[in-house]
């Protein structure tokens, strides 16, 4: 009994040795985004991303110590035909899919946030490839602090819950996605969707709500869902410097796999998340 314990001990080491070898990763300098407006209504933007990741692995079956990368290229079209109207296309690209690669790394932790080469195909299980999001939105200005905000199209609830100024972009801040977004808030990306922002004073208000093509489940199992997200936010200028706290609320449709396995639930998750300013360097 002793010798096994000693055994399971030393394998649990070794795992988290390699998650932690797969989390930190290494982050080539050429990683950069871009943005340049043609005139007062075109734009044209993006991301340009390379990574390098090695996992450090000993006596685990099936898997190995080895390294991989992988080049994400994202750019973006924005149209304003009024100041009140807007259009925009973002579109992804990669080359190479690092250790995300199905069955390459033992962990559940996805070591990068960001999109990777399978990744941006056939998304969603909708056949559409490459074409992450395409969006038309109207503000409604009733004052310079009262604002409603109504955004349809081909969306990533991420732009608009769980956002946080210090960690909430994978291509400029953290790598592993567990710093990106709540792990358990499950935004989803790319696909049909609704948003609607009001924001009065210091007070925000985000709501979303969105079909999306798969639930990420396997075999028969796979299935469409629905999404809604509701998020509460308040910023608040302290003389240090600005915060704003939020509370999200979020749930699907039943169409999620129940843990016996002999019926359907849906998620649900509530998550709190606030971002603080401390002078013009130091924030958390």
């Amino acid at each position: 009994m002793s010798q096994a314990i000693q055994q399971g001990t030393k394998a649990r080491k070794k795992q988290v040795l390699g998650l932690l070898c797969t989390i930190l990763g290494f982050v080539l300098p050429g990683r950069t985004g871009f943005a340049h407006e043609i005139n007062d209504q075109f734009s044209v933007g993006g991301v340009i991303a390379g990574i390098y990741q090695y996992q450090s692995i000993t006596d685990f079956p099936n898997h190995e110590s080895e390294g991989s990368g992988l080049l994400a290229f994202q750019p973006t079209i924005g149209f304003r035909p009024t100041g009140n109207d807007e259009f925009f296309v973002k579109f992804g690209f990669g080359a190479g899919n690092g250790l995300m690669e199905d069955g390459r790394s033992p962990f559940i932790l996805a070591s990068w946030g960001g999109d990777t080469q399978d990744g941006v195909k056939n998304i969603n299980g909708r056949n559409r490839d490459y074409l992450l999001t395409a969006w038309y939105k109207h503000t409604f200005s009733f004052s310079k602090d009262h604002t409603l905000g109504l955004t349809g199209g081909i969306i990533d609830a991420t732009d608009y819950l769980d956002v946080n100024a210090f960690a909430n972009d994978e291509y400029r801040q953290f790598m592993n996605a567990t710093f990106v977004n709540g792990p358990n808030a499950f935004v989803p990306s790319y696909d049909i969707g609704v948003v609607m922002e009001w924001g009065i004073g210091g007070f925000s208000l985000n709501a979303a709500a969105m079909a999306v093509g798969s639930n990420g489940e396997a075999g028969a199992l796979d299935e469409p869902y629905n999404f809604f997200g509701i998020q509460l936010g308040y910023t608040v200028d302290f003389r240090l410097g600005k915060g704003n706290y939020r509370l999200l609320v979020d749930t699907t449709s039943s169409d999620f796999s129940n843990v016996t396995g002999n019926g359907k639930e849906r998620l649900g998750a509530a998550s709190i998340s606030f971002d603080q300013q401390f002078g013009k360097i130091l924030g958390t």
